[in-house]
């Protein structure tokens, strides 16, 4: 006799998650930013904070092919790549 009892008819329906997942290329519009980056892992002992500016493009790539949802790169962290870098103040004289 088995002691496993269902109880009502529960179903379950599947939904995909809010991020994480997205469609493959297919195309392989984005392959070149995805070997840049795999690249970079490799040489970096896939130290993924070491590759962020090529993360940053890949995830761009995506967006401009849409392959993922448009989402401001500030939301994805990348911020601190968004700002242009400070100058030195021997070129700030210059202007």
């Amino acid at each position: 006799m088995s002691t496993a009892m269902n109880f009502g008819s529960k179903t379950f329906t599947p939904r995909a998650p809010d991020k994480g997942a997205f469609p493959l290329d297919h195309f392989g519009e984005c392959k070149a930013f995805k070997e840049i980056f795999m690249t970079c892992l490799k040489n970096n002992s896939f130290n993924s904070s070491k590759c962020r500016l090529q993360s940053k493009e890949y995830l761009e790539c995506r967006m401009q092919h849409q392959l993922m949802t448009q989402e401001p790169l500030e939301k994805l962290g990348f911020k601190d790549l968004m700002d242009p870098p400070p100058r030195p103040a021997e070129e700030n004289a210059k202007l």
